[in-house]
């Protein structure tokens, strides 16, 4: 399956019909021309659809973009908390998590740097999007450890560090280089106690 098509049935798993193809015509825009450059033509076309079935579904094209990425972190949250299945070792379970996310994201890599590059220029409710996303994925880590909030905040702020620092470097497309690093790192700071207890068991 190519690149595009992928991105298409990852997008449809979570929006189906119209709005499905607009979420990827959106995407394919993204990585075509940049958030800045793209117009609500770029995305009707790309979807095959007509720009006032474009408004049915969108009042603007932020609104489509931030749609983009909120259907992009609720499959990343899926598949990683798929990945770390309760019965595992919680030092396997982290390891399947870091994994899967960095898997996940590098599978479609011009997606991937499009939106983390790009996500400022969309202003400031798309950096409140990504701070909502964030905090689902340390209220995961949160269910799964015993920890803090604040430490699993911190937990998650820097592996997205190291995400973004590697996409910045052009290395997108190689994300799964970060497994052994990223997951030390993890381990490190959940094995430390952070909050004086250690991680749950199954």
């Amino acid at each position: 399956m190519t690149t595009a098509a992928m991105r298409q049935t990852n997008l449809d798993d979570t929006a189906g019909g119209h709005r499905g193809r607009l979420l990827s015509g959106m995407a394919t825009a993204l990585v075509e021309k940049g958030y800045g450059a793209v117009t609500i033509a770029d995305v009707a076309r790309h979807a095959r659809v007509s720009k006032r079935t474009f408004y049915e579904h969108f009042a603007d094209k932020q609104e489509c973009f931030l749609a983009v990425y909120a259907a992009a972190s609720d499959r990343l949250l899926h598949v990683v908390g798929e990945a770390a299945r309760p019965e595992l070792d919680w030092r396997d379970q982290v390891r399947a998590a870091v994994s899967a996310y960095l898997t996940a994201l590098q599978s479609d890599p011009a997606l991937t740097r499009a939106m983390l590059l790009e996500l400022p220029s969309a202003g400031p409710e798309a950096l409140r999007l990504r701070r909502r996303g964030q905090q689902d994925f340390a209220a995961m880590l949160v269910e799964r450890v015993e920890l803090s909030p604040a430490m699993a905040t911190a937990v998650i702020g820097g592996l997205n560090e190291l995400v973004l620092e590697a996409v910045e470097d052009g290395r997108a497309d190689r994300l799964t280089d970060l497994a052994d690093e990223a997951t030390d790192f993890a381990r490190a700071v959940l094995g430390s106690g952070a909050a004086g207890s250690p991680p749950r068991t199954p």
